[in-house]
């Protein structure tokens, strides 16, 4: 009969084996070799201590959020520390893909003319799915991957996804793409290739959440969620509603 020493023991060896195997498979990825080069011996020494998703969120809830509508690559945020929810979720795919993962991100989007979409970096850990995130509110940063579906996933962000009139916004969600098929733009150093990127992405098919119904009958959010949605909010960086003008 195993002990529970035992047991978590060889749990410790197995999972040991499989971060020896990532990295070892990061080791020879020719962008992330490339991306190494690029990097000063302090870059290095900073990402290799964002060995984990939570790691990497932390770094990108230190960096400004962007106002503006320039797209950065990961190692331009990395310098100038400022991003908006596109360029941190591709920071954050770069790094889980130094560290041997594959970099994958979706986009979960709005109402049309009612708010921004918002990027996620999707990770995985067993079978379930989790996300990093940069975002001007609070709620829609951090996911622990505890959930069983992408759309699950996606459901976690609905009552925290609203707009600076307090509407929920969120609408649909696109499908999972994995940036491999994006290397030859040089995305995680090229501000272009990240411009590539945001292209494709808004050409994915919707994956809508609901009803046109269900929509019509939403609550706005209410005042404490709204509170704490916007604490460290970078007002320059809001999304302004197209609202119909007064006949």
């Amino acid at each position: 009969m195993v002990t529970l020493p035992q047991f978590l023991e060889t749990a410790d060896q197995i999972l040991q084996t499989l971060n020896i195997g990532l990295l070892i498979q990061s080791m020879t990825d020719p962008m992330i070799l490339k991306f190494n080069s690029l990097l000063t011996e302090a870059e290095r020494e900073l990402l290799d201590g964002l060995d984990s998703p939570v790691k990497i969120q932390d770094f990108l809830d230190q960096t400004e959020y962007s106002a503006d509508s320039f797209n950065r690559s990961a190692l331009r945020v990395l310098r100038d520390r400022i991003a908006h929810c596109l360029d941190g979720a591709l920071f954050a795919a770069a790094i889980l893909r130094r560290n041997g993962y594959p970099a994958m991100i979706l986009d979960m989007l709005p109402e049309p003319g009612l708010d921004d979409d918002h990027v996620l970096t999707i990770y995985r850990q067993g079978d379930g799915y989790g996300a990093i995130a940069k975002s001007n509110f609070v709620g829609l940063r951090f996911r622990e991957a505890v959930y069983r579906t992408p759309r699950e996933l996606v459901m976690s962000y609905f009552e925290s996804f609203f707009n600076v009139d307090g509407r929920k916004t969120l609408r649909a969600f696109t499908r999972i793409i994995n940036l491999k098929a994006y290397d030859r733009s040089e995305w995680i150093w090229s501000d272009q290739g990240v411009d590539r990127i945001e292209k494709r992405l808004y050409g994915l098919k919707r994956i809508p959440l609901f009803d046109d119904k269900i929509a019509a009958s939403l609550a706005p959010v209410d005042a404490l969620t709204y509170q704490a949605g916007m604490l460290v909010v970078n007002y320059a960086g809001l999304y302004q509603p197209k609202r119909e003008q007064n006949k």
